[in-house]
């Protein structure tokens, strides 16, 4: 066996030291905690100017109802909040009115999910195709500035049961402004990335999830929310008229039968519903759209 000899490491080459990456200590709960409310800083001041301000308005409804002050506005019979707290503890307890909380709801969720199923694609399609447009669009700027009220009777006379045509009814309240918006957003898409599209050699439903339809989405939702709080004024129009059930039959019930606490009830429940559903879809669109939510 031949005998292999170890050559020594040459001193001109000098061993380089290693670079350890300095280890950041970790930060106290109690930082952490400061710099989260710090970043969450602006909301919790909008948070805090709201209760502020929703504390004034029923201090100021109680003034005024306590002291049945009568200017040229009469707070007379106008119950208090006490008594309408009183009637909403009753309420609750009752399973009468958590059902047409729910018929309601049904109602309205049904009539706008019809209405933004339709609305959405028709208007992007219409926003695309020029002959469509000019074939739907004169037929909807005639049907869009009819009320939901007009709508009462010939929904009765068309649907076969009072459900079918309150549905209907919500529909055409939340069709009009989705359509109108989803228009409006394809109407500001710039063309410059359509023509980008297509020369890399994007087909046409390839343009249309790709380009169209992410920047045309900003106005969907806004469509969508506005479209939403016309929903509920159209179902509450058509549960006073023709309704037996739903809480715009129970706030009209309410006045017919001298309860005025029940009407507040019905009012501010008709309030908080609208609220939670326009929430509801802001936050589906910060969920669908989150580059918008990160500007």
């Amino acid at each position: 066996m031949e005998a292999v000899a170890l050559r020594p490491a040459p001193e001109s080459a000098p061993m380089r030291p290693v670079l350890v990456p300095p280890t950041s200590p970790a930060r106290p709960v109690g930082s952490r905690a400061r710099r989260w409310l710090r970043l969450h800083r602006g909301a919790f001041r909008a948070a805090l100017i709201g209760l502020v301000s929703l504390v004034l308005f029923v201090a100021l409804w109680q003034y005024l109802t306590a002291n049945r002050v009568a200017l040229y506005v009469r707070f007379l019979n106008i119950p208090t909040p006490m008594d309408v707290l009183g009637r909403a503890i009753i309420a609750l307890r009752s399973p009468v009115f958590g059902d047409h909380v729910l018929i309601s709801c049904r109602r309205i969720l049904l009539g706008f999910l019809l209405a933004g199923g339709i609305a959405v694609p028709l208007g992007l399609l219409m926003g695309r195709y020029r002959l469509l447009r000019e074939i739907a669009f004169p037929i909807c700027e005639v049907l869009r500035p009819i009320p939901a009220i007009a709508w009462v009777p010939m929904a009765i006379m068309l649907w076969p049961t009072n459900e079918g045509s309150i549905v209907f009814i919500t529909f055409l309240g939340s069709f009009f402004p989705v359509l109108i918006n989803t228009l409006q957003g394809m109407a500001q898409v710039d063309p410059v990335l359509v023509r980008a599209a297509r020369c890399l050699g994007a087909s046409e439903p390839a343009v249309f999830r790709e380009v169209y339809l992410p920047a045309s989405l900003p106005q969907i939702f806004t469509g969508l929310t506005v479209g939403m709080g016309v929903a509920w004024v159209s179902l509450i129009a058509a549960e006073m008229i023709s309704g037996q059930f739903g809480i715009g039959y129970f706030t009209w019930e309410a006045y017919s039968l001298v309860q005025y606490p029940d009407i507040a009830l019905g009012m501010i429940t008709i309030g908080l519903l609208g609220l939670g559903s326009s929430f509801a879809i802001r936050l589906a669109g910060r969920l669908v759209m989150p580059w918008a939510a990160a500007r």
